[in-house]
């Protein structure tokens, strides 16, 4: 059984044994309603600490409550007291001198409606603490693999107008990179009927070439596991952000962050020019959706400008299966997941003309792929198997960088 559906059943199963336990003492044994509901709650809460410790995956962000046994304890003790309120509540307000059947089914109903959300909403608190201590926790781990400093991978379609120029500006930024361990740019030509290739390749980038348009998601994808160097950074073929801005993404990675990302919403970030007010609007209601699939609060998820470590970026895109352009939210999605670090880190926002993004159909695709990574990840499919290494921390603490905060 699918681990959703084992969490469902699980919480069937407790919930039945919550109102089969009130029942008995109540209508069996005779015990007063408030007295009965106490031990119900208290049995159910014993049975929810054991049942659910078997079947949730505790993989999952969403299910590592289960690994918290005091703040489950202090949880289940205010619903618990939540529900022997409202029961009690509806039971007196009842006409009569002994409680019908009736106000004490309806009475559970409603208390068990109430508590379970407080008992949500407060395991959501938790977990999201949990995460952001988790994520702002840099470590010093080993040096990871590659052949080179840096790769900078620009996925690309339909740009042979400004393809050429891209890439001769980024390798003009990482000159220095190239002369102190080599870099590399990494043109995804994704599906491209023009001349997107040629231009690129006359420019000096390296080319991986796919042969029909899959979307940005998976043209990063490519070229992020083709990549030969040790950091790894990814940049949009506009190049909305300046190429220089790649040198603070490899400096906070080589300073041991495994995740570094640039946030249009940081503090001391720049908007030379402002973004049009729809994609504004739509930009922050979409970080608002964000919740259905992260716990972290980042202030900007669909920023153009990321790097890994190599071995980390491996990892996290091997496992990735978002197209579209929602795919960094599932990359914020395994980093959460895998405990990796992450910080963010300014950025300065240059006009750019000529984007083929279609925001009215990006936007509902992008929403659709939210729950769609949120049902993936309730059913196992990014789970790590014994192939699967998560790099080994060091003993040398990461400072975060001045001005950032945790997300």
């Amino acid at each position: 059984m699918r681990p959703l559906r084992r969490f469902a059943a699980a919480s069937a199963l407790v919930t039945t044994v919550d109102v089969a336990t009130l029942s008995a003492l109540v209508f069996g044994a005779g015990v007063a309603v408030a007295a009965a509901d106490a031990v119900a709650v208290a049995v159910a809460s014993v049975a929810s600490w054991v049942v659910h410790r078997r079947v949730a995956g505790a993989g999952d962000p969403f299910d590592r409550w289960v690994d918290r046994p005091a703040a489950f304890v202090v949880t289940a003790g205010l619903t618990g007291l939540v529900d022997v309120a409202v029961l009690g509540a509806v039971v007196a307000a009842g006409p009569g001198s002994s409680p019908a059947a009736a106000r004490i089914v309806a009475g559970k109903a409603l208390a068990l409606t109430l508590a379970g959300t407080l008992r949500l909403a407060s395991y959501r608190i938790g977990l999201v603490d949990d995460t952001r201590r988790h994520l702002a926790r840099g470590v010093g781990r080993g040096a990871p693999p590659g052949d080179l400093r840096l790769t900078v991978v620009v996925p690309s379609y339909q740009e042979e107008a400004r393809i050429g120029d891209s890439v001769r500006r980024i390798r003009q930024a990482l000159s220095t990179v190239e002369a102190d361990g080599g870099a590399e740019v990494l043109v995804v030509d994704d599906g491209s009927t023009d001349a997107t290739t040629a231009e690129a390749v006359s420019a000096g980038a390296r080319v991986v070439s796919m042969p029909a348009n899959r979307g940005k998601g998976a043209a990063v994808r490519e070229g992020v596991l083709a990549a030969h160097g040790r950091t790894i950074a990814f940049v949009d073929a506009d190049l909305a952000y300046p190429p220089e801005q790649v040198l603070s993404l490899l400096r906070e990675v080589e300073a041991g962050w495994d995740v570094v990302v640039g946030s249009r919403r940081h503090v001391d970030s720049v908007d030379v020019v402002r973004p049009s007010l729809v994609r504004s609007l739509s930009g922050r209601l979409f970080n608002l959706l964000t919740a259905v699939v992260l716990l972290g609060r980042y202030r900007d998820t669909q920023c153009g400008c990321k790097a890994f470590r190599s071995d980390v970026a491996a990892l996290i895109f091997s496992r990735a299966r978002i197209d579209g352009f929602a795919f960094d939210v599932e990359v914020f999605h395994l980093v959460e997941r895998y405990r990796l670090s992450l910080t963010e880190i300014p950025v300065v926002l240059e006009a750019a003309a000529g984007s083929t993004v279609r925001v009215g159909v990006e936007a509902v695709r992008m929403v659709g792929d939210l729950f769609r990574v949120r049902r993936w990840s309730a059913r196992g499919a990014y789970d790590l198997t014994s192939a699967d290494a998560v790099p080994a921390p060091g003993d040398r603490a990461i400072r975060r960088p001045a001005g950032a905060r945790s997300p």
